[in-house]
């Protein structure tokens, strides 16, 4: 049986954004097998685990980095934990990105905090020689936490839409690949439902990663089940991350 309790310790947990908060932890990571996978996290006096999805993994040096946004009680505890204190966590839940044979030319699509898992895939396609393009979408300029320019410091041109216009192309995601003409053969997304819905017209087939409240994270309490092409899954076990055409838009 898989041991993914864990025990990490925090080395940094800092402010990026009005929202975001960015944390670096030590400790096992043997669990984690591919980009777009999540951590189960113990906050001290709740007694549901808050998810959240792996930015970066570093499997010789014990590491992980996680993004955040502060959205409850949960995360607000978690941001005021300082270095050197442990936390439990449940490690290398759920199924991540995948890269299916024939892939040459991907497009990676994030929206806000959800676009978190972009960093590890990025990297894994670089490494596997695969340069991606990236649009990264923000309701603001203010929004904006960084992720852009460690995807660009990577070597991976990077564009930005914000809703209203106050950096990079005014308007969505969508709106970037139109304006930049950007030619691609299978794209990867992740962030809010409704950004998900709108990218599942686009004409290749991809991968998105779904985001939704859970209770365990694990696949036993069933609360976060969907309906799809195949039946019930749940995001939390078969996901989070599923291909375009398994998926049942309502």
């Amino acid at each position: 049986m898989r041991d993914i309790r864990k025990t990490f310790i925090i080395e940094e947990n800092k402010q990026l954004s009005s929202r975001t908060w960015f944390i670096r932890l030590k400790g096992d990571v043997s669990e984690l097998t591919s980009p777009g996978q999540f951590v189960n996290i113990a906050i001290p006096g709740k007694y549901l685990r808050r998810p959240i999805s792996v930015s970066r993994y570093f499997t010789r040096e014990k590491g992980l980095h996680l993004l955040y946004n502060i959205a409850g009680e949960g995360t607000e505890i978690l941001s005021k934990l300082k270095p050197g204190f442990e936390l439990d966590i449940l490690v290398g839940l759920g199924n991540g990105f995948s890269l299916p044979e024939g892939v040459l030319k991907p497009i990676l699509l994030g929206g806000g905090i959800g676009a978190a898992p972009l960093l590890q895939l990025g990297y894994d396609l670089m490494a596997n020689g695969i340069k991606p393009q990236v649009v990264i979408g923000y309701n603001t300029a203010k929004d904006s936490f960084g992720i852009e320019k460690d995807l660009r410091d990577m070597g991976i041109v990077t564009y930005v839409a914000t809703v209203d216009g106050t950096a990079g192309t005014k308007g969505f995601v969508t709106d970037v690949i139109e304006e930049k003409a950007l030619k691609y053969d299978y794209f990867y997304a992740c962030g809010p439902m409704p950004m998900l819905k709108a990218l599942s017209q686009l004409p290749t087939e991809g991968e998105l990663s779904l985001e939704c409240r859970m209770g365990c994270g694990f696949g036993a309490c069933m609360c976060c089940s969907l309906e799809t092409v195949k039946g019930a899954k749940r995001i939390c076990k078969e996901g989070p991350v599923f291909k375009k055409s398994e998926l049942i838009w309502k």
